[in-house]
């Protein structure tokens, strides 16, 4: 009996150890209204109210006037320190800004803050200044809040519509977004091989060719035929690959779809 209540006590002692090396289940947080940070560390705390010991956790360095976290990327970070957000007002993205800005919106982008008198409006912008035929990466964009006439016509009301697309020039760092400046990544260079496929009816023929100029996909690439030294008018769908033919016209309107064929 002796050695049982010994093992029993080993047990215990095991399981304190370990709760205490666990983070501190702080239960739900709420998400405060107005997330800010003054010295570029987004923590917990700065997020969060009630977070307890995870107050001071870091989440994220700000180097710029906003940073941006998906809201389902928020909730795996407050977890693993034992925080539950439950996310109740159903936000898609959580704003956190430096201390001196104007008040945030609990980082529901969907509000009529820019109907407001002064409107500002928050905006996608580049977080770096880009080289024409840089692909954006998740990095390179940041929401911002500026003056509603400093926004772009044909902003994009989200990053996944950029990210992954090429800038058609050179773009400067904190200057808003606007699609018509970015296009799909070059997939064709000038003078590669490229097969371009002649499709109709079931019937697939294809020649191959040398390129006479950059295309992006959907974009049209005139091929040089080398065999009989003609320009065949065609269409990016992929890297070395493109369309003449019926099938072109199809394939510059929707180039991913027609790819994937």
């Amino acid at each position: 009996m002796r050695a049982l209540r010994n093992i029993r006590r080993a047990m215990l002692a095991a399981t304190a150890a370990l709760l205490a090396a666990s983070p501190a289940l702080a239960g739900p947080v709420t998400l405060k209204v107005n997330p800010v940070d003054d010295d570029g560390r987004v923590t917990l705390g700065d997020v969060f109210d009630n977070a307890g010991s995870a107050a001071n956790v870091v989440i994220a360095s700000r180097s710029g006037p906003s940073v941006v976290f998906e809201a389902g990327q928020l909730q795996g970070l407050a977890l693993r320190s034992g925080l539950q957000w439950s996310n109740p007002q159903g936000l898609r993205r959580v704003v956190v800004r430096q201390g001196s800005a104007a008040p945030a919106t609990g980082g529901n982008l969907q509000t009529a803050s820019a109907a407001r008198a002064g409107a500002t409006l928050e905006v996608l912008t580049y977080a770096r200044s880009l080289s024409a035929g840089d692909v954006i990466q998740p990095e390179d964009v940041s929401w911002t809040t500026v003056q509603s006439h400093m926004a772009a016509g044909g902003a994009p009301s989200d990053a996944e519509q950029v990210i992954g697309l090429s800038a058609r020039r050179a773009l400067r760092a904190g200057s808003a977004v606007a699609v018509r400046d970015l296009t799909s990544p070059q997939v064709i260079a000038r003078n590669d091989m490229v097969e371009v496929a002649f499709i109709s009816g079931g019937v697939r023929l294809t020649i191959t060719g040398r390129a006479t100029r950059n295309a992006a996909m959907g974009e049209p690439v005139p091929v040089l035929n080398l065999q009989s030294n003609r320009t065949i008018d065609a269409v990016a769908t992929g890297p070395g690959q493109a369309v003449t033919g019926p099938g072109a016209q199809m394939a510059r309107a929707n180039p991913t779809q027609f790819a994937s064929r």
